[in-house]
């Protein structure tokens, strides 16, 4: 009986041990993939020794990239490879090459028009002058000290309109819009309509009867070069002073994350409108992150992948006539049920994420602040060192990069700025800052938010085209409720237009004398 009892406790014991031996083996088995994966991205590790350069040798450059998957930070969060290319990428870069020939044609013979018309209009007062001497020279009357006098105004006016018309025509140009400038093109017709009735005043007058006062010849030159003068000061009127009073507020929505700007623009058409945003666009809207935008289209998309419909009558029946129908009630009604937790499972998701970036961030100025202190140790002893020992930024950052680079990667992918930074890019940062003497904090200032849109390479915000959509004509001024897109290849920006209100002051006149007062007191007290 003992026996028995013995036997039988020593087989529960070990049963017992067994299951838990076994117990054991299956929870380690579950843990450990989850060390791996709980905090769902992956590690990375940097082999490269601090005292050799990260981008000393450009194979060992690439497989150190390899392995700590930086180049993964590099690509940008689409289904191809960075190297490959699609039928409609093909088409697109067709279509941008076709697009810059026809800007590039527009723009030389633009400027080839500009240049013709520059030059008539400087040989002309010139060949005013010229003229009678090559023609009828014995003629001709001497010119005495108020004619020569008039030799000096031109020359000195004839430099002043040169130099002014360098300076508001001859710039380089900053766009190329869809339709003409309609002032310039104005400008531009009313000093060849100025210059040909000159010409043809001259060629009647002057050339026909070979007029012999020379004195009144100059004069006529010097006219024609004052009148000149006054259509440039109407040129910068109608194209510098007119539009710097601000008439209206335009209000500028990206349409893809709804980032908001506003502005106080002048009278400008559409188009120069238009223009004048997207130079505002490129220094005040941080850049386009599509990463960020993916999470609300994975939300939905994973809650209605558990969704299922199942026709219980069978494909024989007359009901499987209006399927779709009684499929998509079926949608509704259970994306309906759905939506009453969704709220939860997104407030949890955030705060989730915003634990995860706190938590990013702490380590990433940790592991900063200690990379720039050794840099200071490292400083303090190439004082000592001969000067040809002594390390350029560029090296220093190359020997310090890699106790930073796992913190700073794991940031990035976390905040969805891994395709805005590439590893060369965050050296050259590191190496102009440790030029500069900046504090951790400086260098840290371009990952921890994100920036202007020209602070990233050009790859990343460059726009080969932007397409200019509006109802109303593009060189029509701008008005009140006037509505147009400005839209790239990945977003557009939409632009509603107000009229700022006129304001009417009146002035209010106080009396000094109304603030004076009497203090009284009263001789009774209290008892």
């Amino acid at each position: 009986m003992d026996t028995e009892s013995t036997y039988s406790g020593y087989s529960y014991y070990s049963g017992r041990s067994r299951g838990s031996h076994r117990h054991g083996e299956r929870s380690r088995d579950r843990h450990k993939p989850r060390s791996k994966d709980s905090r769902s991205e992956k590690s990375v590790t940097i082999n490269t020794p601090p005292a050799e350069p990260l981008l000393g040798d450009s194979v060992v450059r690439g497989e150190q990239v390899q392995d700590d998957n930086w180049g993964e930070t590099t690509t940008a969060v689409t289904g191809t490879s960075e190297h490959s290319l699609s039928q409609e990428d093909i088409v697109r870069i067709t279509k941008d090459l076709e697009d810059s020939v026809g800007l590039d044609c527009r723009r030389y013979f633009t400027l080839t028009l500009a240049v013709i018309l520059g030059l008539l209009v400087f040989l002309t007062p010139l060949a005013f002058l010229l003229l009678p001497h090559l023609l009828w020279p014995e003629k001709l009357q001497s010119c005495g000290t108020a004619c020569e006098g008039l030799f000096i105004s031109v020359a000195f006016k004839l430099l002043i309109l040169l130099l002014a018309v360098w300076a508001l025509f001859f710039r380089p140009p900053r766009a190329g819009l869809p339709r003409v400038f309609v002032f310039r093109a104005l400008l531009a017709v009313l000093v060849l309509l100025f210059v040909v009735s000159y010409w043809l005043f001259y060629g009647v007058r002057i050339l026909d009867s070979q007029d012999e006062n020379y004195q009144g010849i100059v004069q006529y030159a010097v006219s024609l070069v004052d009148a000149l003068l006054f259509i440039h000061y109407l040129a910068i009127v109608l194209l510098e002073l007119r539009q710097l009073q601000p008439c209206f507020s335009v209000c500028v929505t990206r349409s893809t994350d709804g980032e908001m700007r506003h502005y106080n623009l002048g009278q400008l058409s559409i188009q120069r409108a238009a223009l004048a945003i997207l130079e505002h666009y490129y220094c005040d809207f941080p850049v386009h992150n599509p990463a960020l935008l993916s999470a609300s289209k994975s939300r939905a998309a994973k809650h209605l992948a558990g969704l299922k419909v199942y026709n219980v009558d069978g494909p024989g029946n007359n009901a499987a006539a209006g399927l779709a129908h009684s499929q998509s009630r079926a949608m509704i009604a259970a994306a309906a049920r759905r939506r009453d937790t969704s709220h939860n499972e997104l407030y949890y998701e955030e705060a989730e994420h915003e634990r995860r970036v706190r938590k990013r961030k702490a380590r990433l100025v940790v592991a900063v602040e200690e990379a720039f202190t050794h840099i200071k140790r490292m400083q303090e002893e190439e004082q000592k060192k001969a000067p040809g020992d002594v390390m350029d930024p560029r090296e220093a950052a190359q020997a310090i990069f890699p106790s930073m680079a796992r913190a700073l990667q794991k940031y990035l992918r976390t905040t969805k700025q891994q395709h805005c930074h590439s590893m060369e890019s965050i050296q050259q940062h590191l190496a102009f800052c440790i030029t500069n003497n900046m504090t951790p904090k400086a260098f840290l200032e371009s990952y921890l938010a994100p920036g202007p849109t020209l602070q990233y390479s050009r790859d990343h915000w460059l726009a080969r085209q932007w397409t200019l959509i509006s109802e109303a004509s593009v060189t029509s001024g701008l008005k009140d409720g006037s509505i147009f897109v400005l839209k790239c290849a990945d977003f557009s920006l939409v632009v509603t237009t107000k009229k700022i209100p006129y304001i009417q002051m009146s002035e209010e006149y106080i009396d000094p004398k109304s603030h004076k007062f009497v203090l009284r007191l009263q001789s009774e007290t209290s008892v």
